[in-house]
């Protein structure tokens, strides 16, 4: 049987701790540390426990650039309807709900993210939405995608790139934060910003990762 959603909950409560992504310091997640167990399990052990790798327990690199485009540029998403696509912590949506977003809703198919978002928005003071499905080759009439991290598997970006220039194609404003990550598209993008964003060594090869904010033209 697949946890309930008060395992999961309760499963996310005493494997994290909060604490203020370091490119984002202003806002506050429950996210994993050296102090527990979470970061130290493998795969494997995850799943034999039936855990999806728990990508919303940790600020990657290309969401916390992103993040901290949206709040220093908040006009891009002020009073817009705001779609936090693969949100994971939920930190990107987080940020454009500080921002002024009209309406955020964060995405993401693990069961696990509707628990931490919840946790994390109500940590920010913000409320935000959330959908389980997968919502590539949809459009909810979104103002504005947000995508961090995205581009790290090949069929992933194969599928993310026509539906993303789709949205940008009929309107939608999609923005981008990508620490370098083999599938990003080599064209159709414009630079925004570039940041050096703190990350952890267990996740990644440095303890700073160069993350630029994309937008899709």
């Amino acid at each position: 049987m697949p946890p309930t959603e008060a395992e999961r909950e309760a499963f996310i409560r005493a494997n994290t701790a909060q604490m203020a992504p370091p490119h984002v310091p202003e806002l506050t997640l429950h996210l994993a540390d050296e102090a527990h167990d979470l970061w130290l399990k493998t795969e494997e052990e995850l799943a034999g426990i039936g855990l999806p790798p728990p990508f919303w327990a940790f600020a990657w690199a290309g969401g916390q650039g992103l993040a901290r485009y949206v709040l220093d540029h908040p006009d891009t998403v002020r009073g817009m309807r705001v779609l936090d696509f693969a949100a994971g912590s939920g930190l990107v949506g987080i940020a454009a709900a500080k921002a002024g977003a009209a309406a955020v809703t964060c995405a993401d198919i693990d069961p696990f993210c509707r628990a931490a978002v919840s946790f994390n928005a109500a940590a920010n003071g913000v409320a935000v939405g959330f959908a389980a499905d997968d919502l590539v080759g949809t459009d909810g009439g979104w103002d504005v995608v947000l995508a961090g991290d995205v581009f790290y598997e090949k069929p992933f970006a194969d599928r993310l790139v026509p539906w993303l220039s789709a949205l940008a194609a009929r309107g939608a404003r999609v923005l981008v934060g990508d620490p370098g990550r083999a599938y990003l598209p080599k064209e159709g993008l414009e630079r925004r910003a570039v940041y050096e964003v703190p990350v952890t060594r267990a996740l990644e090869d440095a303890e700073v990762k160069r993350t630029t904010v994309w937008e899709l033209t």
